[in-house]
């Protein structure tokens, strides 16, 4: 028996294989040569040097033009009348949808991932991540991740050692939470304005900080009459905006209302059950009724869990179905679905118990059984489970290469054949989402519960390397992807931040301590918190206005490369001027000879 893989059927011994393309095993063969023509078609002069770009960039080359493929005179897939084509279509996309192509992911470099578990994850110890190795490896969107990740993680640590022992000596007396509130609202601003300080640092390390969105091309999935942008003048699909408005207002707005209103209802059932657990406990004082006080939060947050996951889909879709010209501005259209939705699901029930209930014991123990739980669920959705199931595979995937009796080369068999059934790493998004709402935990309420940021600690500590493990052993090597920043996410913490502002001053606002202060006047108490509410946040304003985005020594060294860029521009136009003036000087002289 014969097995062929088109990597392996290279007469080249330095062949590297960077990109696999699963196509479906009756897939004709004019469909293959028809492919095969249009990828061959692409294909540049370039230089040869291995050490010019890394392998992570040289895959990400391959997916764009993969991806840069559509649709000209084409009616139809050939061998496959109906797969329809029409002029701007994605080619690969119409594949995929169509069931021709499988799947196409790039593969593992063996060698360079074992050196980078080396110094990631395989030893247990507390140290700096290796974020220059990660993002040669897997580009920067990823290794922003997880330096985000490690930042966030130490920036928490004043908060949770600040938490201990206000936990510890006033544990029920809710009246001394008012410097740990004031101490969140100047925290939650100063870590934000921090990072991105450091963000700009790395990025243009990377040469990747001062990056052109206005010229970015059209996403895969955009779709529309092919024509010619007027702006760049190359040739790609055209789709009216007021379209794609009417899609936005007519349809996924009204959706995002009924699923919030959804929302809401399930958490006043999870008051009905609260009180009905609390009356229980009330009559009859025993062992289980003072567990059962708890069960209701737990219902709840694997609920909250499910639903934001079966949203999560719903949005994806709608986002797609809006057809977003550029990847940035799907990106921004998705997260901003389902951070609302996910806020209100998360972080409504706390507000209630808080601001209209005012029970704070209720709120330390709603946020303590959502917090650990949504980090126990994570945790095992996000990793373990992933992992144990690709386990499974692997043993599987050895067993058939060790039975197959072929003249190949089985590594590398082995290799295809395992990563091709890897689940498949859909981005950073859930991995900011579970920071951010941990972000809201923390700066909205943990003033309550002091706890918070040390259970945040641990879990982001654990994170750090079960994330490490998924990206390096669960999941398919994803392609690499530039990136200047977090993207939309700084705007989504800042958001936030700007929240437990309110809330905090809010929390201060009802406690004892102050209400003590202003035992007969309770207007005079609401106009004092709202005008030292408005009095923090213009500090704030003022501290993310004084803190620049950027250190100084990369806006000397950005200055100084717009400066060198514009002079190399002059000289080459006087170098131009120069040429055109000889030229016309030389014609010049000819007419006039005799």
């Amino acid at each position: 028996m014969k097995v062929t893989l088109s990597a392996l059927d290279t007469h080249e011994s330095s062949f590297t294989p960077l990109v696999v393309i699963e196509l479906a095993q009756d897939v004709k063969e004019e469909t293959k040569e028809w492919l095969k023509n249009r990828i061959i078609s692409r294909k540049k002069d370039g230089d040869d040097n291995d050490d010019f770009l890394t392998m992570a960039e040289r895959q990400f080359i391959i997916k764009h033009e993969l991806e840069s493929l559509r649709a000209r005179d084409e009616k139809m897939i050939p061998g496959y009348p109906q797969a329809k084509l029409y002029p701007g279509k994605s080619l690969l996309r119409r594949l995929l949808t169509s069931g021709i192509v499988i799947q196409v992911f790039p593969l593992h470099d063996n060698e360079a991932l074992k050196k980078l578990e080396d110094t990631w994850y395989t030893r247990f110890t507390v140290k700096y991540q290796p974020i220059d190795s990660i993002r040669g490896y897997f580009g920067e969107t990823i290794a922003l991740y997880f330096g985000f990740l490690e930042y966030f993680t130490f920036a928490l640590i004043p908060v949770a050692v600040l938490g201990l022992p206000y936990y510890l000596f006033v544990w029920e007396n809710y009246d001394k939470y008012v410097v740990f509130a004031s101490f969140n609202l100047i925290w939650s601003t100063v870590i934000l304005e921090v990072w991105k300080r450091g963000c700009a640092s790395m990025t243009y390390r990377w040469g990747t900080l001062v990056m052109k969105r206005q010229f970015e091309e059209p996403r895969p999935g955009y779709h529309g009459v092919l024509g010619i942008n007027s702006v760049t003048g190359r040739e790609e699909p055209l789709y009216p905006s007021y379209k794609r408005q009417l899609r936005i207002y007519l349809v996924s707005l009204p959706f995002v209302c009924l699923c919030l209103y959804f929302s809401l209802f399930v958490m006043m059932i999870y008051f009905d059950m609260e009180a009905w657990a609390l009356d229980l406990h009330e009559n009859s004082r025993s062992e289980w009724t003072s567990i059962l006080l708890y069960v209701p939060s737990i219902i709840y947050a694997i609920v909250i869990e499910i639903m934001n996951r079966l949203y999560r889909y719903a949005a994806e879709f709608l986002t797609s179905w809006e057809n977003h010209r550029l990847e940035s501005a799907y990106q921004n259209h998705l997260i901003l679905k389902v951070l609302v939705f996910n806020f209100l699901n998360c972080f409504a029930s706390l507000f209630y118990i808080a601001f209209v209930l005012r029970d704070m014991k209720l709120l330390r123990q709603s946020l303590a059984t959502l917090l650990i739980t949504s980090q126990i669920f994570n945790q095992i959705v996000e990793s373990l489970l992933p992992y144990w199931l690709q386990k499974k595979q692997h043993v599987k995937v050895k067993k058939k290469v060790q039975a197959l009796k072929a003249d190949i080369d089985a590594t590398l068999y082995e290799q295809v054949v395992l990563e091709k059934e890897m689940g498949t790493y859909l981005g950073t998004f859930d991995d900011y989402l579970e920071l951010f709402l941990q972000f809201g935990y923390v700066s909205l309420f943990s003033c309550v519960y002091p706890l918070a940021a040390a259970f945040a600690v641990l879990n982001n500590l654990t994170e750090v390397n079960s994330d490490a493990l998924k990206m390096c052993r669960v999941f398919k090597r994803p392609f690499s992807e530039p990136s200047a920043s977090i993207g939309v996410w700084q705007l989504a913490f800042e958001t936030m931040s700007v929240i437990s502002v309110v809330t905090n001053c809010a929390l201060i606002g009802m406690s004892p301590q102050v209400n003590a202060l202003f035992p007969e006047s309770k207007a005079d108490l609401i106009l004092i918190v709202v005008a030292v509410e408005h009095a923090l946040l213009a500090l704030k304003f003022i501290l993310a206005f004084a803190i620049p985005d950027k250190p100084r020594h990369i806006q000397m060294k950005l200055a100084r490369l717009e400066f060198e860029s514009l002079e190399a521009l002059k000289q080459q136009q006087m170098k131009h001027v120069a040429e055109n003036l000889k030229e016309d000087w030389r014609e010049g002289g000819k007419e006039e000879a005799p």
